[in-house]
């Protein structure tokens, strides 16, 4: 006995969902990573390099061959202030 045709349209709509979510992620997080592939088992130092690199460049994942900082970057101070409570 074949199977109805009645049940190939359902299995469509199923197929056709993860594909169209998987290209969705995929396609998401190549956008936010701006091209490049994805960073993987990151550090506190690579953290911090990002951060560096967003106030350098403005985005996350730009770098800068320039050896002088940009203007205004040194009000941009990446230090945390602490309270203290004496």
């Amino acid at each position: 006995m074949g199977v109805p045709f009645e049940a190939l349209l359902p299995f469509g709509i199923i197929i056709g969902s993860f594909t169209v979510g998987g290209a969705g992620l995929w396609a998401i997080r190549r956008w936010d990573n701006e091209g490049k592939m994805p960073r993987w088992n990151k550090d506190k130092w690579d953290r911090v390099m990002m951060e560096r690199d967003l106030r350098i460049t403005g985005t996350k994942r730009g770098q800068s061959s320039n050896p002088e900082a940009p203007k205004g970057f040194e009000l941009s101070n990446p230090w945390k202030i602490e309270k203290r409570i004496f």
